[in-house]
């Protein structure tokens, strides 16, 4: 699988983890400190072949997805469900120890974050479907942004990347409602 976008990684294991799964060509960041250099690089890439952000699904991945975002428009963004990010021992989490086929579905599912969202979706969705402010709110939504291929985040970022996104309201709905019927069986 040929990936014509530059992938943006935090490091070189990344990197590995990502030739291992397809032919691609990556920039790392190295770290959360992003350098002038690496946006400068990013652009540059983003101008010629388009860039693809996948960082890792947690904290420090989420800040540099943020801070590439914000200096780099509309670059598409990939992520990987926590679950299929941790290595085998349970120490770490991150690209570097995602399958193949994980990395390489998280790519093929890479969005391109919008200015605008068509259908806007409310806080207070978010609120009556349970994933802001109740006793299974943060797990609701860990699993609603596998559902819809968006990462995890708090309710206030849930809201942003919702919009960010363009989800739908049938798109949440339906996200939403298997969401749910797993919390039954």
């Amino acid at each position: 699988m040929k990936i014509k976008e530059i992938i943006v990684v935090e490091g070189k294991d990344d990197t590995t983890a990502i030739k291992r799964a397809v032919n691609a060509d990556t920039i790392e960041t190295n770290g959360s400190a992003v350098s002038d250099a690496v946006i400068e690089r990013i652009k540059l890439a983003h101008e010629t072949r388009g860039v693809i952000i996948f960082t890792d699904p947690d904290y420090p991945g989420e800040r540099i997805r943020h801070i590439v975002a914000e200096q780099v428009p509309d670059c598409k963004h990939a992520f990987l469900p926590k679950h299929e990010a941790i290595e085998k021992r349970g120490r770490g989490v991150g690209v570097e120890h995602a399958s193949v086929e994980a990395i390489r579905k998280a790519l093929k599912d890479a969005q391109t974050v919008e200015k605008e969202a068509a259908e806007q979706i409310s806080k207070e969705d978010l609120v009556d479907a349970g994933l802001i402010g109740g006793p299974q709110a943060k797990e609701r939504r860990q699993k609603l942004g596998e559902k819809l291929r968006i990462g995890y985040m708090n309710g206030k970022q849930l809201y942003k990347r919702l919009l960010m996104f363009q989800i739908t309201q049938e798109q949440f709905a339906r996200a939403l409602k298997e969401v749910l019927q797993e919390e039954k069986t």
